[in-house]
């Protein structure tokens, strides 16, 4: 599947021009991942802490692997290895330029609450759920915000394709996943009950 816009864009292009850090959140299978890749281009360093080799290494000398992946750089699922988040904050105080640390992970309050303690003020928090609808059907993303009054819905109906009762409830029964959509033969029900 190809790349699909995220309404996020501008606001992880806008918080890296402001903080230092930016910590992008949300469910497993989001596509936080796959969004701030696409945003980074390659001038920033990538690493997962999904690999264990790099896990043990940031858990056993973390300012070893900073040294390695040095900013600017894109480290995903940082909950798995807080240990480098003091010396992130060092690196920050030393250096406060904007968008040097994109870090992703889950929304588990234990990581959370490590990540807002030690790098308050350092770090923009932003939260990424599954694909909205407009993003699901490849709409303008770049929008000003929805206000639900009669004359503002009567404008948007104008301008957006209208949804027939099938596909309605496909995308309500289908989800929001993008894997889901990326991959229709998948079976909705087994994805959902394994993930």
């Amino acid at each position: 599947m190809e790349y699909c816009p995220r309404a996020l864009e501008g606001a992880v292009r806008e918080i890296s021009g402001q903080f230092p850090a930016l910590l992008l959140t949300g469910p497993r299978q989001s596509g936080k991942t796959t969004l701030l890749r696409h945003l980074a281009g390659s001038g920033r360093r990538y690493l997962t802490l999904d690999d264990p080799a790099l896990r043990e290494l940031a858990r056993r000398d973390p300012r070893l692997l900073l040294q390695r992946f040095a900013p600017p750089v894109l480290i995903d699922e940082i909950q798995h290895a807080p240990e480098l988040l003091p010396l992130i904050k060092i690196a920050i105080d030393e250096d406060r330029s904007p968008g040097r640390f994109w870090l992703t992970g889950s929304q588990q309050f234990h990581a959370m609450k490590g990540i807002t303690e030690t790098l308050a003020g350092r770090v923009a928090i932003v939260s990424l759920l599954g694909f909205s609808e407009r993003e699901r059907r490849s709409f303008r993303v770049d929008v000003e915000p929805f206000l639900p009054c009669t004359d503002v819905i009567e404008a948007r109906g104008c301008r957006t394709p209208p949804v027939d009762l099938h596909g309605a409830f496909e995308s309500i029964f289908r989800g929001s996943m993008p894997e889901l959509w990326a991959h229709p033969e998948l079976d909705r029900e087994l994805f959902l009950r394994s993930y």
